[in-house]
């Protein structure tokens, strides 16, 4: 028998082994095709066309033949999205984890696990459906914008925020949970001051995934106010133009190969834009995680 277990637990290690190797040669594979087809295309005029950069990042100029405009897009997209998923998601998933009930609790669950497992055009489909309800509502006031944009991606990405909040709060140890307690202090205190401060590494793991799906969804946004030029967004209710639907477009619609290795360099740059993304969230959460661990 211990032999048996013995090889049982080298096939598991090895089978990890290969699935780690396979998954890391794949990622390592699309992003060097990436980078071989797109890195001659990458220069300033790529971003800024011809206007200057200077006058382009002080909104001097308009930018017309360049990215700039994409990049604000995408940017602002991210940020807006993120920040109406965070309060939502982390506040749904404090209740889950503290203050539901059993039967509350596997209810809410199903719902999120579905909310999660539906397709992103399902939910563009739903912000299409909500900017004509509200134009009807409001005439001339509200349509297809970066607002409609932001709040459907913050529906697509609340399932992540709300499950790494709840698990990251359902997975402190008992004694974490009952100092406080035992000190005199209110459950809302005990939420607010301990537990939160020591479960926000992992809820900055959420934010990070969040970050990365709405930085790559392209059917939310196709139906929801990006367009091909429209360019630096002026408010939240006008059109804006994003990495994504850039590089969907080019992809479908390219006229020669330098114009496809446009669309290869718009790639490289929004997986730039996620990767300065992703480090500035990982450097929060260690700061994070190093001060919960120093008021322990």
């Amino acid at each position: 028998m211990g032999e048996v277990r013995r090889l049982q637990e080298a096939g598991v290690l090895v089978f990890s082994w290969l699935c780690g190797v396979l998954l890391l040669g794949a990622v390592i594979a699309v992003i060097g095709y990436l980078f071989v087809h797109g890195w001659r295309s990458i220069s300033l005029s790529l971003i800024f066309g011809a206007t200057p950069p200077l006058d382009a990042l002080l909104m001097k100029r308009h930018v017309f033949n360049g990215l700039f405009p994409a990049v604000v897009g995408t940017l602002s997209l991210i940020v807006l999205s993120v920040c109406w998923a965070i309060p939502i998601g982390m506040a749904s998933g404090i209740y889950l984890a503290e203050y539901a009930g059993a039967g509350t609790k596997a209810f809410l669950n199903l719902f999120f696990d579905i909310l999660a497992g539906l397709p992103s055009i399902v939910v563009g489909l739903f912000g299409f459906s909500a900017a004509i309800f509200l134009n009807r509502l409001f005439p001339g006031s509200i349509h297809p914008c970066l607002l409609i944009s932001s709040i459907a991606l913050a529906f697509l990405v609340l399932p992540y925020i709300i499950r790494t909040t709840q698990m990251a709060l359902e997975g402190l140890p008992l004694s974490a949970r009952l100092t406080a307690l035992s000190l005199g202090a209110s459950k809302l205190q005990n939420i607010t001051h301990v537990l939160l401060p020591q479960s926000l590494s992992g809820i900055v793991s959420g934010v990070i995934l969040a970050i990365g799906r709405c930085a790559e969804d392209t059917a939310v946004i196709m139906l929801t106010g990006v367009v091909a030029s429209a360019g630096v967004p002026r408010s939240l209710f006008s059109h804006y133009e994003a990495l994504p639907f850039y590089i969907y477009y080019i992809s479908s619609q390219y006229t020669d190969r330098e114009e496809l290795a446009t669309g290869y360099g718009a790639a490289i740059i929004l997986l730039c834009i996620c990767m300065v993304l992703f480090l500035t969230a990982f450097v929060i959460k260690r700061q994070v995680s190093y001060h919960a661990l120093y008021r322990a």
